[in-house]
């Protein structure tokens, strides 16, 4: 067959948005996807890579799997298939990262090849440390030296005598098992043992943790931490900038597990926004969307749109927004239905979900509640004014009856039910079961009864800590700094879980996770997804809510 391509491309050192654009777009156009085992799974989640081929062909120290031979082997069957292949690589693929092997294999099978550099964990670990390699005044010069030589080689290649004094900052990567010979060398070659070192822990990632002291004690501290690869070394006088220039790990949520509860289609700009401030999210959604539309109902609500019969439409979710404007499109309606009523929108996520599709909300409350909504229209709605609401099975009845009592003909129209997935994710239900979750999200009250059938017997117990003694309890990044602890003990001095942080976005949910039994620490001011993540950098800022 015509032979394919390899693109060699590296994914940046964990982090995934410090792969290049470069890089994104091979992926993107990849039908076979070659990845080691540093590259985030969070990438290679991207919903554009839905449809191509993934390969883990990762190695790990001591592990005899996985031998090169067999990945250059696979690189040049895939493209003789005539596939777009990509070979990703944490951090730059020709920054000890034996590419330039995979290439030299490539061009002597006649495959096409091109290279897309990437990150290198070299200068990107250590600046997320907030440790510069190089600083006018303290280091001109950097070198990055591989610690962990190929053991097939033979004599050592890298004179350590020698390059202890020959530059200001030396960068190790992959020398943690190799660490104390790597030490005593470069104390041998005349470095001082006062230079201050860092050991930096799976760097750019929410698990990043870092170990400092000097080249006369790391190896000790490196020890007392239990710090396994893979990690980076930086010794030199920059090391001590971390002091004052450290802002990655010092992020209020860096290392809290946070469960998501949402739809898997909504979660994502919760998950993006708790990234950001360095939290894992973990996603779990405990709900799933079931259209529920009774068709002569939705017939009737949208026969009087088109004739101008109601004087507002409120819409009370983007899911609502979403399924009515697909019942619409079914019939051959578009925006231009809506000439003759005014819409209301709960909140800005329902306010954007209108505008994408044509129509500005005339009305958002204050607060992003039923009763909020009732408020803003009460200076709009006449008496005898018909509304139409478009919603879930089972809401509140709040708004019906508060727009009922301003006057208005409310036409309920029941579009589909928040129902209990029929199966979660095994790997997240596990680590909530377990304790490894930090802090538990519930963005609308369908979350936490939904959740609550999901767990069963188990939901206060997981939730509360009540009655949950000498349950195993996972420690965030914070505990193992030794910070606030993942257990607590009872009157009798047995350990015990204390339970998540549970955090909801508004009063509403929090009232169903407190009739539920639960103790909620953190409920948002502004009740929208960014006001939640804002509740909880603040409270964590604050030194945590309990």
């Amino acid at each position: 067959m015509t032979a394919g391509k390899v693109w060699l491309v590296g994914a940046g050192p964990g982090d995934p948005g410090l792969i290049t654009v470069a890089g994104l777009e091979r992926l993107r156009e990849a039908d076979v996807i070659v990845y080691d085992r540093l590259v985030s799974p969070r990438l290679l989640e991207h919903p554009d890579l839905v449809g191509a081929e993934l390969i883990y062909m990762g190695k790990v120290a001591g592990e005899g799997h996985h031998d090169q031979s067999k990945i250059n082997d696979l690189l040049i069957e895939k493209a003789r298939l005539g596939k777009r292949v990509v070979r990703l690589k944490g951090g730059d693929p020709f920054v000890f990262g034996r590419g330039g092997e995979e290439a030299e294999a490539l061009r002597a099978a006649g495959v096409p090849f091109a290279v897309v550099p990437g990150v290198t964990s070299a200068t990107a670990v250590p600046a997320y440390a907030g440790i510069p390699v190089s600083h006018r005044g303290l280091a001109a010069t950097f070198a990055v030296v591989t610690g962990h030589e190929d053991p097939d080689k033979g004599d050592p290649a890298i004179d350590w005598e020698r390059l202890a004094t020959a530059v200001d900052t030396l960068v190790l990567l992959m020398g943690v098992k190799t660490l104390p010979e790597t030490v005593d060398r470069l104390i041998a070659g005349g470095r001082s043992p006062q230079t201050p070192v860092a050991v930096i822990r799976w760097g750019t990632t929410p698990d990043q943790r870092t170990v400092t002291g000097n080249l006369g004690d790391i190896v000790q501290r490196v020890r007392t931490a239990k710090l396994q690869p893979p990690a980076i070394t930086v010794v030199g006088e920059v090391v001590r900038l971390r002091e004052t220039l450290a802002w990655f790990e010092d992020r209020p949520l860096f290392g809290k597990r946070v469960l998501i509860t949402r739809t898997r289609r909504q979660a994502s700009t919760l998950a993006r926004l708790l990234a950001d401030e360095g939290a894992v999210p973990i996603e779990l959604p405990a709900i799933e969307i079931e259209p529920a539309a009774d068709e002569a109902a939705t017939e009737a609500a949208l026969s009087g749109l088109r004739a101008g019969v109601y004087g507002w439409v409120v819409f009370t979710s983007a899911n609502a927004v979403e399924l009515f404007f697909g019942l619409m499109r079914e019939r051959g309606l578009d925006a231009r239905a809506y000439a003759g009523a005014k819409a209301a929108a709960i909140g800005p996520a329902t306010a954007e979900a209108l505008a994408e599709r044509g129509i500005v909300a005339d009305a958002v409350p204050e607060e992003y509640i039923a009763e909020g909504v009732v408020e803003a229209l009460k200076p709009h709605l006449r008496s005898g004014d018909r509304v139409l609401v478009p919603r879930a099975e089972g809401a509140r009845p709040e708004l019906i009856e508060g727009l009922s009592a301003l006057g208005g003909q409310v036409d309920e129209v029941t579009l589909y039910r928040a129902a209990v997935p029929k199966e979660a994710p095994a790997e997240a239900l596990s680590l909530l079961r377990d304790g490894g979750i930090d802090i538990v999200t519930f963005t609308s009250s369908s979350t936490v009864r939904n959740l609550a059938a999901l767990l069963g017997d188990d939901f206060h117990v997981i939730l509360s800590g009540k009655d949950a003694v000498a349950r195993k309890v996972l420690p965030s990044r914070r505990n193992l700094e030794g910070g606030e602890g993942g257990v607590a003990t009872d009157e009798r001095g047995r350990t015990t879980a204390r339970g998540p942080l549970v955090a909801c976005i508004g009063p509403i949910t929090a009232d169903t996770a407190r009739e539920l039994g639960l103790r909620v620490d953190v409920v948002a001011s502004e009740h929208t997804v960014p006001g939640l993540v804002q509740a909880l950098r603040e409270g964590m800022s604050r030194g945590g809510t309990r």
